[in-house]
């Protein structure tokens, strides 16, 4: 009998710590999304994606790169913290880069750098942590198509507009010409 009851408690105790787990991860993306600092960053032509990856959009941003002191400082791959600046035309811009996270601010970003220059030039390439928009498995076919036909057209504006708080950042939406990606898409599928 008492070893039924250990069974039984360990069961339930597994179960909690299962539901404990996405629950947080749920709402620490929530949390970034109520309190976290919004930026638009535009986006750029990419090549097509492999289908086998999954349902997604895949995303390269414009402003991704930033003049450092020293080029010789960084290493691709190196962990580094991002913080942002709004242009006025109201996109995201790279204000500071640092190996140290900053103390004075919550609206910076944790990402890796991509890419050193080696010719003096003393340019970085950041990786950012949202190059994926997931959406419904129907759906993600047309915004794939429908994201790269706009990109060829420059008098459209595409963008990401993302949440970023203390190095963490969540990926809210893609949008067309300040539409949704997801409302263009059932256009076209009606």
């Amino acid at each position: 009998m008492q070893k039924k009851k250990i069974i039984i408690l360990v069961f339930i105790l597994v179960a909690l710590v299962q539901l404990y787990i996405p629950a947080k991860m749920i709402w620490e993306k929530e949390d970034i999304i109520d309190s976290g600092t919004e930026y638009k960053f535009e986006t750029e032509p990419v090549d097509p994606s492999d289908p086998i990856r999954g349902k997604y959009i895949t995303l390269n941003y414009k402003e991704n790169t930033t003049e450092c002191e020293n080029e010789k400082d960084w290493t691709v791959g190196d962990r580094v913290f991002v913080s942002f600046i709004t242009d006025t035309t109201g996109f995201a811009n790279i204000d500071d880069i640092s190996k140290y996270e900053p103390i004075d601010n919550d609206s910076y970003l944790e990402a890796k750098i991509g890419y050193v220059t080696q010719d003096g030039s003393n340019m970085l390439t950041i990786n950012y942590p949202f190059t994926r928009f997931y959406m419904e498995e129907s759906k993600a076919g047309y915004a794939e198509t429908l994201y790269q036909t706009v990109q060829i057209d420059s008098s459209v504006t595409t963008y990401a507009l993302v949440v970023i708080k203390k190095g963490n950042a969540v990926l809210k939406d893609v949008l067309i010409d300040g539409v949704s990606i997801a409302d263009k898409v059932e256009e076209i599928i009606e």
